[in-house]
């Protein structure tokens, strides 16, 4: 007999992954795919990491140990990190996780109290709503605001959470799945408010290292911010390691102490052959990473000007990450559709591109009108991205 749990009833997931699985289906029913679906990479781990890991595996790393992570590893992403952002951080300010991702959940059942109230970005990545519901907390979500510069914050959606007395507050700078970045005097804004209102803060750096022009920016070396701000770090992006699941939490020792403990109730510890991969890959020289970086760049560029070439869509171009979020309300009304599932399930039946659409990332806001796309540019290649485009944009002037 099943009794799960009420809280259960509280846990999202991320619906895109649900994407794929319908994509595959459509592969392997005899049909061609190309995939603005998911973001994962269609690039190699760096060789030297993949012989780090060898290594560490030959010599025996594969047994426990300890929960905070392997000391050259912290020691080495603490140097990496802090002197990104003109940070002292030390080995202490490091605690290791299997993936970016778990820091959310972590953060949460270390600092929220039940019934406490959470600011998140929505759209947004959708496992913020999912761990702050399940843990018994309150979600208040902030939006954007489209301009002709790109999204921007909504500033009014973040005080109404402050006013609702929001205590921790979730921020992802170059974010998934809008690629949207914050100017220098929007996210010094928002650290003003953080500090005024005694908000602590998660900054989701995980594309942090995926700029393709200029220097990236963390909230977390504003003035006020470094002791309330805990980033979220993965190596999954900037040295393509999805699957490795290799991550940190970086932070005031305080947090990350406490970081580490739910570590032992939870996984015991990273891998330990897959830390030594991760110093390998902190030790890389850099144009080991800006190969990666290059391809991708190559990529945005094209999908920029093939989308904003059919008629009904806007997109902005992202200054970091691997996502475009276009809108596509005139799209849609053009071609008979107003709602995007059934758009999405169309076009993926006509011309077998594959994308995610806004509601994959959280509730929709009330009020909500316009109509919004993700498309990923990481796992399809230049040849294919641009095959794909140039289906969609037949299927859409034939409508």
């Amino acid at each position: 007999m099943s009794r799960l749990a009420s809280r259960m009833g509280r846990l999202g997931t991320e619906t895109a992954m649900a994407i794929s699985v319908e994509a595959s289906a459509h592969a392997a029913a005899g049909n061609r795919v190309f995939p603005f679906h998911l973001g994962d990479l269609n690039l190699p781990t760096p060789a030297p990491v993949r012989e780090a890991a060898r290594a560490a595996l030959e010599a025996g790393h594969t047994g426990y140990c300890p929960a905070a992570g392997i000391p050259p590893l912290r020691e080495a992403l603490a140097a990496d990190v802090g002197g990104a952002r003109g940070l002292d951080y030390g080995a202490n300010n490091v605690s290791i996780q299997p993936g970016g991702k778990p820091t959310i959940g972590k953060y949460i059942a270390a600092m929220m109290e039940h019934g406490e109230t959470v600011l998140y970005p929505n759209p947004g990545y959708p496992i913020y709503e999912s761990q702050i519901e399940f843990f018994g907390g309150v979600a208040h979500p902030y939006g954007y605001v489209d301009t002709k510069e790109g999204l921007r914050l909504d500033f009014d959606a973040v005080e109404a959470g402050i006013a609702a007395g929001a205590r921790h507050l979730f921020y992802n700078n170059y974010n998934n799945p809008t690629g949207a970045s914050s100017p220098s005097a929007e996210m010094e804004r928002l650290a003003q408010l953080t500090v005024e209102h005694d908000l602590l803060l998660v900054s989701d750096e995980a594309y942090f290292d995926m700029l393709f022009d200029g220097d990236p920016r963390s909230i977390a070396s504003l003035p006020g911010m470094r002791e309330r701000t805990l980033i979220l770090y993965t190596f999954s992006k900037k040295f393509a390691m999805t699957g490795w699941r290799l991550g940190g939490a970086i932070g005031p020792r305080w947090l990350t102490d406490e970081i580490s403990r739910l570590n032992v109730n939870a996984e015991s510890c990273t891998a330990h052959f897959v830390q030594h991969a991760g110093v390998a890959a902190l030790g890389l020289p850099a144009g080991e990473t800006d190969t990666i970086r290059d391809r991708l760049r190559a990529r945005r560029d094209r999908l920029a000007t093939l989308l904003n070439e059919i008629d009904g869509v806007v997109a902005h171009l992202p200054e970091a990450g691997f996502y475009f979020f276009p809108r596509v309300t005139e799209l849609m009304a053009r071609t008979g559709f107003d709602d995007a599932e059934a758009f999405r399930q169309a076009v993926l039946e006509a011309t077998g591109v594959s994308f995610c659409c806004r509601y994959h990332f959280g509730r929709p806001l009330e009020g909500e009108r316009e109509h919004y796309l993700r498309f990923a540019f990481s796992s399809i290649s230049l040849a294919d991205l641009e095959e794909g485009m140039t289906r969609l944009t037949e299927w859409a002037n034939s409508r």
